[in-house]
């Protein structure tokens, strides 16, 4: 079952119209990364500490869907969704704002994500399984003052992090074998699949900044000063996001949500985890 779940994944990507831009047949992400971990990790415990307590587990969010504690769940499904070359390559400027396919890739694409949530829930429910997208849950909410920052009931990045799938960075978004240019999604099933294993040391092993001392190019790209030696200011980053951006190109571009993403594109982990020294 394990490779069927990762194999209609992956159809589903490649093959679904919605993961088209709407000016033609060219894909917002190329084909994913598919991961699992076992749904009582003691990783999802330790968010509660990391990120917050009110971070839930999936016990937690099972315990609280139409069927009850009627059932256990058992494997996180996590997947990496890879923005295409094209894409990066259009967002490499020195900004200050994102390029128009990666703001309709934020909007459009993450719609399609949301799409594949959905599918993936049907598609095990139709093999028998219980399955739930968290962030379709009732219990997902979103908390704007937390000793982290801004954070919510459920992180698609530390569910990723805990399938094997990629580790942090200075920017604080998700380094993975493919790269921090993408979009990340989740489900929650009582299908029980072998968890992946997670080939890294610590949880910042694939940042060079963290592992070497050195690149930062992810702070010099920051139009608005979001980001420094000291990691990531989300105050000053989402008031850039979801304010400025916004009213400068969201009309402009048609789209609702514009993303910036310059800190993840001509950087040396834009499509890769860095092998080495950086000269970025």
């Amino acid at each position: 079952m394990k490779q069927a779940v990762c194999d209609e994944i992956r159809r589903f990507v490649l093959e679904d119209a919605g993961n088209r831009f709407p000016q033609g047949d060219v894909p917002y992400f190329d084909a994913p990364l598919v991961g699992f971990s076992a749904a009582d990790d003691p990783l999802f415990s330790q968010y509660k500490t990391v990120i917050g307590a009110f971070h839930l587990t999936p016990a937690e969010l099972a315990a609280q869907t139409e069927a009850g504690g009627e059932w256990t769940p058992r494997t996180v499904i996590s997947w990496v969704l890879p923005i295409t070359r094209a894409t990066r390559e259009s967002n490499r400027g020195d900004g200050p704002y994102p390029s128009r396919p990666w703001s309709e890739t934020r909007s459009f694409g993450e719609a399609f994500n949301g799409a594949l949530r959905r599918h993936l829930a049907a598609y095990l429910a139709r093999a028998g399984f219980h399955a739930f997208a968290p962030q379709f849950h009732p219990a997902w909410h979103e908390y704007p003052e937390t000793p982290v920052g801004v954070a919510s009931s459920w992180s698609e990045r530390h569910a990723a992090y805990a399938a094997g799938l990629g580790t942090f960075s200075l920017n604080d978004a998700l380094i993975t074998p493919l790269g921090i240019g993408h979009r990340l999604g989740s489900v929650i099933t009582d299908l029980e699949i072998a968890p992946s294993p997670r080939p890294y040391r610590d949880h910042y092993s694939a940042c060079l900044y963290y592992r070497e001392g050195t690149c930062g190019a992810c702070v010099r790209r920051c139009p608005v000063n979001a980001l420094s030696q000291e990691g990531h200011d989300k105050t000053v980053c989402r008031e850039h996001v979801y304010t400025t951006i916004p009213k400068a190109v969201g009309e402009l571009y048609q789209v609702a949500a514009t993303g910036c993403g310059l800190c993840q594109t001509k950087v040396p982990c834009e499509s890769r985890i860095p092998a080495g020294k950086s000269q970025a």
